[in-house]
């Protein structure tokens, strides 16, 4: 089973609205971040966006403890000439779902 939103990515006029987890029985946060990531490459690019254009993220991650193993991935995927304003919160997500990465970027053709 591959990478689900919980929604459909959405465009709203200049807007661009996404969620990504990963699947469910992976234990590493780090890897179910990669695979979440990888999602959003996949969603924002079938509109005709990319982390480039991604204005803002909320990271959910289930232990804020963990939260350097998150960063690996995040570090390694973020577009560092245009980096998005980002927060991170820890809470109690379902199933075994250990992060869930919410963005809004630019919807260049909105």
């Amino acid at each position: 089973m591959g990478p689900r939103s919980r929604s459909n990515l959405v465009r709203y006029g200049g807007l661009i609205f996404a969620v990504a987890t990963s699947p469910n029985k992976i234990p590493s946060l780090h890897e179910q971040t990669k695979l979440a990531l990888d999602f959003l490459d996949t969603s924002l690019a079938r509109v005709g966006a990319s982390k480039s254009d991604i204005l803002q993220a909320t990271v959910y991650i289930a232990d804020i403890s963990k939260k350097e193993d998150m960063n690996r991935a995040w570090d390694n995927w973020v577009d560092r000439e245009n980096a998005p304003q980002r927060a991170c919160f820890g809470v109690a997500l379902e199933g075994d779902d250990l992060v869930e990465i919410v963005v809004i970027a630019m919807n260049k053709s909105g």
